[in-house]
């Protein structure tokens, strides 16, 4: 298996190496920044999507709904260049409600963060495959397989490391940048020469409704909602501060910096030029009138592609390509967010502790398996859809924004009450209040347009993390009070009392006597379990002819079991207080992963009995068969032996446990 790891995974890097792993900002962009950027290929469609319920004259609207978000992007994004800066070692919204809101609210940004992450994989893959799908619509029954291969595609290349997958993912991004500002530039000429394009829904019509009053606002606040998928991402880069190059804090500021006036003029001009073409969409096409049997939808940006470059053209199939793997490399935000905010929750003992550690590549591997496997899982039960996915979708990060920012207010006010209201403060207190206000607005908007469409999912998914959270911390406090040394110290055993197990009398049985007689025990016996009478005879014949100086105890097996004779020996030795009953165990050690299926299955049901009877101690005794040898500190075929230049001589005890009677004096 070491091979084959190696091939996919790379060799693995020391300690002291992680400074090779840390990012320049031309990489840190399309790690920490390819969701948000993304996002830009749906955000607008989602907008026209929920437009489309009022009727064509609502989707002229889209440009003022795009507007909104994209303010409220900026907002978000100067408020998350402070946190960068003001908490330089990572942990964004869970930081900052830590250190200012306490412990119940850093917890729910946290699950609110984690949720966002395992939703930012299923719905960028997801969205990826579709816009495939819009390219080669033959592949649409194969929607939920191409989610689970890119998903796939992506947990090798992070679990490989940042930088690498940094590598890689950099072409898909500013790739999709070129080629989105080129279709742009290219289109918004085209419209002041004269030749605006035509998009190729433009001749079909929406049905006409007229919206008005409450019903219209509902609309436009659902509209909103809907586009705000486009901030998606944005706290990854003040989670990933430790991961950029020095200065990290002002690296990761001026990322964030550029990825939101990417992602501003990218939003802007797709909103704007979809409507000057005359896109219409539908979440069900056949609401769309005037269209053909058979109908297949394409997204906004095929459509824009298409009447921009010609449909089919060369360069309608690189746009489409480059967004395609953006959108899947997208998810690549989350992978590079969720590990590193889950390794700080199992430093603060909320996660298990394996989350903390880092793999061969110095990531946090398990956090990479894990949130692709719960977004696999989330395609596969949603299908791998687009609308579907994407109501469960922003409830969660909104959630972790408005707690960022409330705890922002908190930090600035506390530096003010030591240092005082400089303008300074004053301004960046006003920036976060102001971020405070605008995101809970959009949070309470999300929630009560979204509710009903699959957002209560995550109403209810945050609170049960935030009690398992709890539950995990209150474990590791309660282990570590149980474990805290006594003033006395542990008391020493008074005696040691051997049990060895043996089912035939062959080298694994002889190894654990010989060990187990090594270590000197008060007392020792040798037990076997009869559950075939003709094997317990040849074992006593054997034991007798080779003069073992082990007593060998026999005990029944009505219902031709090992565990429960066992566990009922034992518990009928008389042993003092202080004394222990040690368990040696005879093991084979193989070096093939099939044939580990085929031995020690007995020992290992045994040992997890054996391991919940107090005052029981369990040794296992390793013999190593063939297969294994390669896998051995010693050279193989040197056993137990003498070695002497290249030759292995097998030493002889006089008196050694088993040796038969003529090798004896």
């Amino acid at each position: 298996m070491r091979v084959p790891k190696r091939i996919l995974v790379g060799n693995p890097m020391r300690s002291d190496q992680m400074h090779q792993t840390l990012l320049p900002k031309r990489l840190a962009l399309p790690v920490y920044c390819s969701d948000p950027i993304s996002s830009n290929a749906y955000a607008t469609q989602e907008i026209i999507l929920v437009l489309a319920l009022g009727g064509t004259a609502a989707v002229l609207l889209t440009p003022w709904i795009a507007l909104a978000v994209v303010a409220l992007l900026a907002l978000v994004t100067i408020s998350y260049r402070q946190t960068c800066h003001a908490y330089p070692d990572g942990g964004g919204a869970y930081a900052v409600s830590r250190a200012n809101l306490g412990r119940n609210a850093s917890l729910v940004a946290a699950a609110a963060l984690m949720v966002d992450y395992v939703m930012t994989v299923a719905v960028s893959v997801a969205a990826s495959v579709q816009n495939l799908v819009s390219a080669f619509p033959g592949l649409g029954p194969r929607t939920v397989p191409l989610c689970l291969g890119f998903i796939a595609v992506l947990t090798l290349m992070n679990l490989r490391g940042v930088r690498e997958s940094g590598t890689l993912f950099a072409i898909p991004t500013y790739g999709f940048v070129v080629s989105v500002y080129a279709m742009l530039a290219v289109g918004f000429w085209k419209v002041a020469t004269g030749t605006a394009p035509v998009a190729e829904s433009a001749a079909f019509s929406l049905a006409p409704t007229s919206p008005a009053g409450a019903a219209l606002l509902l609309l436009l606040l659902r509209a909103f909602a809907s586009g705000c998928t486009s901030l998606t991402g944005v706290e990854a880069v003040s989670n990933g501060v430790p991961t950029f190059r020095e200065p990290k804090s002002h690296n990761a500021a001026l990322t964030l910096l550029l990825m939101a006036v990417l992602s501003i003029g990218m939003m802007g001009g797709i909103a704007v030029l979809s409507t000057i073409s005359h896109v219409h969409m539908a979440e069900n096409p056949a609401e769309l009138v005037g269209t053909p049997a058979g109908y297949e939808q394409r997204t906004v940006l095929a459509q824009l592609a298409a009447a921009v470059f010609g449909n089919n053209s060369v360069l309608f199939f690189v746009v489409q390509g480059f967004t395609t793997l953006i959108l899947a490399m997208a998810a690549n935000t989350a992978f590079n967010g969720f590990p590193v905010l889950a390794s700080i929750l199992a430093q603060d003992r909320y996660l298990p502790k394996q989350l903390g550690r880092r793999g061969d590549r110095l990531v946090f591997s398990n956090g990479i398996l894990i949130l692709a496997g719960v977004a696999a899982a989330l395609i596969v039960i949603f299908d791998g859809s687009v609308t579907r996915l994407i109501q469960l979708y922003i409830l969660g990060v909104f959630v972790s924004f408005t707690l960022s920012q409330t705890g922002m207010v908190r930090y600035w006010r506390r530096h003010a009450a030591t240092e005082g209201w400089s303008p300074r403060i004053v301004g960046s207190t006003l920036v976060n209040a102001l971020g405070a206000v605008a995101t809970a607005a959009v949070l309470v908007i999300v929630l009560f347009t979204k509710f009903t469409h699959g957002a209560y999912l995550v109403v209810i998914a945050i609170p049960v993390l935030v009690f398992v959270m709890h539950r995990i911390h209150r474990h590791y406090m309660r282990v570590t009070r149980q474990l805290r040394p006594k003033a006395a110290g542990i008391t020493l055993p008074s005696r040691v009392h051997a049990i060895v197990l043996v089912s035939q009398l062959n080298e694994p049985a002889l190894k654990a006597l010989a060990f187990a007689r090594a270590m000197r025990p008060s007392t020792i016996t040798a037990l076997r379990v009869d559950i075939n009478a003709r094997r317990t005879q040849l074992l006593q014949e054997d034991w007798a002819a080779r003069d073992i100086p082990v007593p060998l105890t026999i005990v029944a097996s009505e219902y031709r079991d090992l565990t429960q004779p066992v566990l009922d020996h034992l518990r009928r030795i008389r042993i003092g207080e202080r004394d222990v009953v040690e368990v040696f165990i005879p093991e084979y050690v193989v070096g093939r992963w099939w044939e580990a299926l085929l031995h020690n299955q007995s020992a290992f049901r045994l040992k997890s009995r054996l391991l919940y009877m107090p005052g029981v101690m369990v040794t296992s005794v390793p013999y190593q068969l063939r297969s294994a040898e390669p896998y051995s500190l010693a050279r193989p075929g040197a056993e137990a032996g003498v070695a002497t230049g290249s030759t292995v001589h097998r030493a002889r005890v006089p008196g050694a446990v088993g040796t038969p009677p003529s090798s004896r004096r």
